[in-house]
C-alpha cells in the first residue's frame, strides 16, 4: 500500500513555478520593498526577503512531509511531497545563487555553499530518489533560525543609520547566537553522526550510490564546520562590544 499524503498538501507546485515565484519576491523587494535603502544594502536585503518566503516555509513543509511518510528512514525511498519540498528549496537556492552571481561574484564562499547544497538537494531528488529523511531533517535543522537571522541581518544592515534598527540587532544578537550555537553546534554534529553511522554499515548499499551519500556527508559537514567558526567569530565580536560599552560606563 503507498503512503497516504494529505489532499490539502499533497504536493507543492512544479520547480519553473517556485522558481518564478521567488524571482518575483525577489523583484518586488529590490524595486518596491526596499526601493529607498542604499544601493549598496539593497540585493542583500532583497536576498533576505526571499529568505524569509524560503525559510520557515520549508521548516513546516519539510516537517509534515516527513512525518506524513510512515516508512520514513535514511534509506527510504522519496515521496511525492518529499520530493516537492526539495524541489522548493531547489528553487530558493538557484534564485540566491543567481543573486550572489550577479551582485556578489567574489563571494565564493556563499557561491560555494550554494553549488554544494543544491548538489545535495539535486542527488538526492533527481539521481538517488532516496535520503529526502535525511536531507529535509537538515533542511530543518538548518532553516529553524532563518527568521531570527534574516530579521538579525536586516537590522546588521540599517543599525549605523537607524536607531529602531540597532537596537533591535542589539536585542536579537545574544537570543539568536544562542540558538544558533544550539542548532548548528550540538544537534547538527548528533544528527549527521547518526546519519554517518548508518550510510557507513551499508544499510543503504544497493539503495543509495555510495558516491551520493559520502557526498552528501562531506557536504554536510563542511558546512556545519563553517557555521561553527562563524557563530563563534560572532561570539567574540559581541564579547568585545559589550566588554567596551561597560568600560566606557566605568570610565
Amino acid at each position: 500500500m503507498g503512503t497516504q499524503q494529505s489532499p490539502i498538501l499533497s504536493s507543492l507546485p512544479p520547480l519553473p513555478i517556485l522558481f518564478s515565484f521567488f524571482l518575483t519576491v525577489y523583484l518586488i523587494a529590490y524595486f518596491l520593498v526596499f526601493r529607498s535603502w542604499s544601493p549598496k544594502i539593497r540585493p542583500e536585503a532583497s536576498s533576505c526577503l526571499i529568505s524569509l518566503a524560503h525559510g520557515t516555509p520549508a521548516v513546516f513543509f519539510s516537517s509534515f512531509a516527513i512525518l506524513s511518510d510512515p516508512s520514513t528512514g535514511f534509506a527510504a525511498p522519496n515521496t511525492r511531497l518529499q520530493n516537492s519540498v526539495l524541489d522548493f528549496s531547489v528553487a530558493y537556492f538557484l534564485m540566491d545563487l543567481l543573486h550572489y552571481l550577479l551582485f556578489f561574484p567574489g563571494d565564493v564562499l556563499f557561491i560555494g555553499h550554494h553549488l554544494a547544497t543544491l548538489f545535495v538537494f539535486l542527488t538526492c531528488r533527481y539521481v538517488a530518489s532516496r535520503g529526502a529523511f535525511a536531507v529535509l531533517t537538515l533542511l530543518i535543522l538548518a532553516e529553524v533560525t532563518s527568521l531570527c537571522q534574516n530579521v538579525w541581518t536586516l537590522a546588521n544592515a540599517r543599525r549605523r543609520d537607524v536607531e529602531f534598527a540597532a537596537k533591535v540587532y542589539d536585542f536579537l544578537s545574544p537570543p539568536f547566537y544562542v540558538l544558533y550555537s544550539i542548532v548548528r553546534g550540538f544537534v547538527g554534529p548528533c544528527f549527521v553522526y547518526r546519519m554517518c553511522a548508518f550510510y557507513a554499515s551499508g544499510a543503504a548499499e544497493g539503495l543509495i550510490p555510495r558516491w551520493v551519500w559520502v557526498s552528501w556527508i562531506v557536504v554536510v559537514m563542511s558546512a556545519i564546520s563553517v557555521s561553527i567558526m562563524w557563530i563563534s567569530n560572532l561570539w567574540v565580536e559581541l564579547y568585545r562590544d559589550r566588554s567596551g560599552k561597560l568600560e566606557k560606563k566605568v570610565t
